[in-house]
């Protein structure tokens, strides 16, 4: 019978760390798979760079990346007011693809921002990650800005300085006209009153919060005639406070206020807008 050479003993022992290494390297599991490849995980958006422009994200931005077989992966997220799905497939440690899956289509006071992060958000992306901080790149130069950290609190709807930013009806959001930014600006006090400016005239009048309902009693304004971009962000915060309860809303530091018709304003807290 025909017996195997003996090997010597250093030589047995090498083969068997090399086999302990091949083990661990793919962690038992397909060979060439890389489970540390990419990220995963919860993150707050905190901008996009669009064509040369930051755009500043809602509170609401964020993406979450759950990892699954291999390189594949979900994504989950909000766009800033809908809330959207993709797939993702890591190609390697710096680039991913994404896929986008399903999204809501609801009307939003940032739509702007969010067909932005939509367009971004798709096809090849570079990953550059640095501690808490991930900036998903294409190839053209727009990036989208990411953060471990959980957004700033929301700001509170009593004892704020709001100023008016936009202007939605049914489902069209518009900033302010030309000449009126920054002008049309209210705070809801402790007291039971709101007071501020209409966009040109001064205003006040009482006011009751009853959980997400805002009701404005009737408005005692200064009279100067108003007209262009000022005139018409009076007359439509006029006619909002004027039309019983409001529905209010508030993401991070931008207030929505929704009348009965489905008109409304969206408002950015003073310390964001300063």
């Amino acid at each position: 019978m025909r017996t195997l050479p003996l090997l010597p003993a250093a030589l047995v022992a090498v083969l068997a760390l090399s086999a302990t290494a091949t083990a661990c390297g793919d962690d038992g599991g397909t060979p060439g798979t890389h489970p540390a490849r990419g990220f995963s995980g919860p993150w707050s958006v905190e901008s996009l760079t669009v064509d040369g422009k930051v755009l500043r994200a809602p509170a609401a931005a964020r993406l979450s990346v759950e990892r699954g077989k291999g390189y594949e992966a979900e994504a989950t997220g909000n766009y800033g007011c809908n809330g959207f799905t993709a797939a993702v497939v890591f190609d390697s440690a710096a680039t991913m693809t994404v896929t986008p899956g399903s999204h809501t289509d609801m009307a939003c006071p940032d739509l702007p921002f969010e067909t932005a992060f939509a367009k971004v958000f798709r096809g090849t992306l570079t990953v550059e990650q640095a501690q808490e901080k991930i900036t998903l790149k294409t190839s053209d130069g727009n990036a989208i800005a990411l953060n471990s950290k959980p957004p700033a609190p929301a700001a509170p709807l009593v004892a704020t300085q709001w100023t008016v930013d936009s202007l939605i009806k049914g489902e069209t959001a518009s900033s302010v006209p030309a000449g009126a930014e920054g002008r049309a600006r209210f705070t809801v006090a402790a007291d039971g009153t709101v007071s501020g400016n209409l966009g040109c005239n001064r205003f006040n009048a009482t006011a009751s919060v009853e959980g997400d309902k805002l009701t404005v009693g009737p408005l005692t304004s200064t009279r100067m005639a108003c007209e262009g971009g000022p005139g018409e962000v009076e007359r439509a915060l006029t006619e909002l406070f004027g039309g019983g309860p409001l529905d209010w809303r508030i993401q991070g530091d931008t207030l929505t206020l929704t009348g009965s018709d489905g008109r409304a304003v969206t408002a950015t807290a003073a310390s964001a807008a300063e």
